[in-house]
This record gives structure tokens, C-alpha cells and sequence, in this order.
């Protein structure tokens, strides 16, 4: 997969800043998007295209948990966050709701915001296609793939699932 980087080099971006609480009154994914990360950068919505990648520091979705966050930078466009680490909950929310969140140590660091990025999920590796760079990431058990692959976890479930005699 392919898309742009958007970099912000800040550790501990909560979810309140990932989606503010004021508009928590929803869960449509486009509406969400709206308002994803306007707290930290106004233009942030502006400047996501379809497929793009978010990339940050330490402790990501850290805060309250709330499976917004996620669908906001969903319906923003963002394919993938790619972080030095992420808030146990944020994590589970992303792997749960289908989306992907990767660990990636010092990657903030090392790209730069609209650098080209491809992601190879079978071989663990970034490939910078601005900088001719790659880096390896922390790879996902096979279980979080095969949730990724179905959609999240109620589709992972519906597909398991079997039928009565």
C-alpha cells in the first residue's frame, strides 16, 4: 500500500486532540473526519488525500478511550498511523475497527511530511520511495492481520462463525 506521510513529531497526541469530545455526538465516520486532529492542525483535513499515512512519536491515543478517534482519522482519509508506540487502547480499538496501526521506532524522525511511503505487511518494511530509505517495523501477529483483512473484529466473528447442523 502507498500513500503520503503526514508527520507530527509530538509524543502523546490524545484522543481528545485526535477528536475533540465536543463532537463526540456522533459516530458517522464523515462527519468525525471533519474535525480530526483540528486541535493540533486546523489544516490537517485539508491536507489528507485518500490513503495517506499518519506518522507520530510515543504513546499515541493516549487518553480516554473512544473508538472516535479511529473512525475520525478513518474518514479523514488516513490508511495507516504509524507510530514509535501506541496507547494499549488505541491499538486495540484501531486492530478491532479494521484499521491499521503499525510501531515503527524513530520513523517520526526520518521522513518528512508528502514523502511517498509504501508498506509491505507480509515483510515488515517502510519503504521511503521520496528518500530510497526503508525501515522495519514491528510486524503484527497473524491474528490482527486476518482481523485487518476482514474489516475488524465483527466481521472477523461473522466470518468464523458456523453454521448449526
Amino acid at each position: 500500500m502507498k500513500g503520503y506521510a503526514h508527520v507530527y513529531r509530538r509524543a502523546h497526541i490524545n484522543t481528545d486532540e485526535i477528536i475533540p469530545a465536543r463532537y463526540l455526538n456522533t459516530d458517522d465516520e464523515a462527519e468525525l473526519a471533519r474535525h480530526a486532529m483540528e486541535d493540533i492542525d486546523p489544516e490537517f483535513v485539508k491536507k489528507v488525500k485518500s490513503g495517506d499515512f499518519l506518522i507520530t512519536s510515543d504513546d499515541f491515543g493516549c487518553g480516554s478511550s473512544r473508538e472516535h478517534a479511529v473512525w475520525a482519522l478513518r474518514g479523514a482519509g488516513i490508511r495507516a498511523v504509524i507510530a514509535n508506540s501506541f496507547a494499549r487502547i488505541f491499538f486495540r480499538n484501531a486492530i478491532d475497527n479494521g484499521f491499521l496501526a503499525l510501531e515503527c521506532q524513530g520513523l517520526a524522525d526520518r521522513v518528512s511530511d508528502g514523502d511517498q511511503l509504501e508498506i509491505d505487511l507480509k515483510a515488515g518494511v517502510i519503504q521511503n520511495c521520496t528518500e530510497g530509505k526503508s525501515y522495519r517495523f514491528v510486524p503484527l501477529p497473524d491474528f490482527a492481520l486476518e482481523m485487518l483483512e476482514a474489516g475488524g473484529l465483527l466481521e472477523y466473528i461473522r466470518q468464523r462463525e458456523v453454521e448449526p447442523d
